[in-house]
């Protein structure tokens, strides 16, 4: 399971501005490589949304299936906040879908699919993706 702990806002090419939720996996027990102990973590990633910004403030909290995996891709470096060094990273966190073995069905619907069905269900969010009281 993944929780979406926080949004942000990011701008496109074109300077426009959209959202992106922030979200967060398990913990997990890391062992460091200088002193040989071990810290709990936990991964982050971000993950685009066609949402608008009451909507995103509202999902924080919301847990969905899936974690977060480490992805290997082009090397691109990285500045630590806490420190300003520089370093070279060949990986990167992102979002994976639940893997599950469902039975046979005529009609098969993804995770999202599945959430989303919910949330209309629950008549949480307007049909046009503005949030309404």
């Amino acid at each position: 399971m993944v929780r979406i702990i926080n949004y942000l806002t990011r701008k496109t090419d074109q300077g426009e501005e959209f959202f992106v939720l922030e979200l967060q996996g398990g913990i997990e027990m890391v062992k460091s490589k200088e002193s040989g102990k071990f810290y709990v973590t936990a991964r982050k990633s971000t993950i685009s949304c066609t949402f608008d910004e009451l909507t995103c403030k509202a999902l924080i909290g919301t847990e969905m299936p899936g974690s977060i995996a480490k992805i290997e891709c082009e090397s691109f470096e990285y500045t630590i906040k806490d420190t300003g060094e520089v370093i070279i990273l060949k990986h990167r966190f992102e979002y994976v879908e639940e893997e599950t073995t469902a039975p046979t069905v005529e009609k098969s619907t993804s995770t999202m699919e599945t959430f989303i069905e919910n949330v209309s269900a629950a008549n949480a969010f307007s049909s046009n993706g503005e949030l309404t009281h």
